[in-house]
């Protein structure tokens, strides 16, 4: 005796039954996923591709906006709002593309955020001044008033300029999330609604000019597609979507497809391009189909973003 019990032997043994194998106990101890190897630098990318989304749409308000106010000889002195904060968010915009920190700026914030409430405050003059006329909001003030969809444009450059700067502010290698749900997710139901937007006042417009042309239904029928593939990807599983990605690819083409149909439609009016001072602003908008593609670019972020920080 040297005074030491013996170690008790482990009933498996006493009953004949070996030990598990190693793989098997270690398989239990670890049975959670593998964790996912995240690039540190995605949300920064997404960010810049969102903030060249924000600032196309931007120069389409600048443009338009500018247009049609000086036919409305800016009577009302806020009129020269749009376009001071679309040159302002084409211009944070720019930076932000070349900007590759991963933080939020301040100055591009507050430029977005003024942006979209702006625009919210002009589609708010554009209902009221289209509801105050005789007969209300009869087709024949909704064709020929102030463009009652047209001041969302500004909304939606400005807000996805501000949502960009959420995915930008994100650790490196964390998943970026805006109010706790997937960034990505966001992004994509905010360009679905924005799309669905766009072609509602694409589709009024086209219908005043009673679609003669058989192109006029593509801005009513593609981005619409678009739509609803970029929200089903917003709801549904994060998996590949070649579709979803060609329809997105195809409303970006069609905005400027849709700027080079507006520009012949101005050449058609009496005097052409050599009467440019009053066909300009009586002809077909120029710069209000890439608005299309601003959204599917913001559309294409939001697809990477998915994919490249699965929630599911």
């Amino acid at each position: 005796m040297n005074g030491t019990a013996a170690a008790p032997r482990p009933i498996q043994s006493s009953l004949g039954i070996p030990p598990p194998p190693a793989p098997a106990l270690a398989l239990r101890k670890n049975s959670a996923p593998p964790a996912v190897n995240l690039d540190p630098s995605a949300a920064v990318t997404a960010a810049r591709r969102m903030n060249r989304a924000a600032g196309l749409i931007a120069v389409s308000v600048l443009a338009d906006s500018a247009v049609e106010h000086y036919r409305g000889e800016f009577h009302n002195k806020a009129m020269i709002t749009p376009i001071a904060l679309g040159a302002l968010s084409l211009l944070v915009s720019v930076h932000g593309h070349d900007d590759r920190r991963p933080a939020a700026h301040g100055l591009r914030d507050a430029v977005y955020a003024s942006a979209a409430l702006a625009g919210l405050a002009g589609l708010g003059f554009h209902i009221f001044n289209v509801g105050k006329k005789p007969g209300g909001f009869a087709w024949q003030n909704l064709f020929y008033s102030a463009p009652i969809g047209a001041p969302l444009a500004l909304v939606l450059s400005g807000g996805l300029g501000f949502l960009s700067e959420r995915v930008r502010d994100t650790t490196p290698g964390d998943a970026p999330t805006i109010a706790g749900l997937s960034a990505g997710r966001v992004v994509g139901a905010a360009t679905s609604v924005g799309l669905l937007g766009t072609t509602a006042e694409a589709g009024l417009l086209h219908f005043r000019g009673a679609f003669h042309d058989p192109f006029m239904y593509l801005p009513v029928t593609i981005p619409p597609l678009a739509a609803a593939l970029i929200g089903n990807a917003a709801i549904g599983r994060v998996e590949r979507r070649p579709l979803t990605k060609f329809f997105l690819r195809l409303t970006a083409a069609l905005g400027f497809v849709g700027a080079g149909f507006h520009a012949y439609g101005v050449s058609r009016n009496m005097g052409g391009w050599r009467n440019w001072t009053q066909n300009l602003l009586n002809g077909p908008p120029i710069p209000a189909p890439p608005s299309f593609t601003g959204l599917a670019l913001a559309g294409l972020a939001a697809l990477g973003l998915m994919q490249d920080h699965p929630d599911d």
